[in-house]
């Protein structure tokens, strides 16, 4: 049974160093297991090398001890019928699950396969998803399907220094079965879910 707790790649005798690559690797390794949830304890095993090594992502360790804000599915309705170039919505899911549908205006970067996603360079953003790194100044928004990958995804934004960190963790179950629209499955023209004409304006 996968475990809901986030992962733990430290040695466990003689202390190391790991390399980037190393704890990326590692970190996907982890993530395919489904062992990369958020919160504390937890431990996924990993060779690197010929010696068994762990990590350790503490909850309490990351720069921020402020608590991921909570939204609910008007908050994130609102975020939709009024745009704002400061909040930013994450969809955490795997690529084929974000092109079936997802909340409008999210964009993807997937957990389980990107871990590392917002510890890295923004170079190496850049030259990975094709768009800007998320700035740490925004607010981020993480969901998933049921609210257990953007847990995972909002500890590691924290681990990457963001502080300004959201999740809506009803996630996509839950913002389908109270009918908010989709990429393919948009409202009618003024619909819940569209931003006024102004909105739309002061975005721009």
């Amino acid at each position: 049974m996968a475990s809901r707790r986030a992962c733990q790649l430290l040695p466990r005798c003689t202390p190391q160093v790991l390399s980037t690559s190393t704890k990326t690797s590692a970190l996907r390794q982890c993530a395919r297991i489904g062992q990369i949830a958020g919160g504390k304890g937890g431990v996924c095993r990993v060779s690197v090398g010929t010696a068994p090594m762990q990590k350790r992502w503490i909850a309490n360790a990351f720069p921020s001890n402020k608590k991921s804000k909570v939204y609910e599915f008007a908050d994130v309705l609102a975020i939709l019928e009024t745009p704002s170039r400061s909040t930013l919505l994450v969809d955490v899911r795997e690529p084929a699950e974000y092109n079936t549908n997802t909340i409008p205006m999210s964009i993807n970067i997937p957990v389980a396969s990107q871990p590392d996603a917002l510890l890295i360079s923004e170079e190496e953003f850049m030259d990975r998803f094709g768009w800007e790194k998320p700035p740490k100044g925004k607010e981020i928004v993480f969901f998933c399907k049921a609210g257990v990958r953007s847990s995972a995804a909002a500890q590691l934004a924290k681990q990457a220094g963001y502080e300004n960190v959201g999740e809506y963790r009803g996630s996509w179950l839950d913002w389908e079965k109270r009918g908010g629209p989709g990429t393919k499955s948009p409202p009618a023209a003024g619909g819940r879910g569209e931003p006024s004409s102004a909105d739309i304006k002061e975005t721009k």
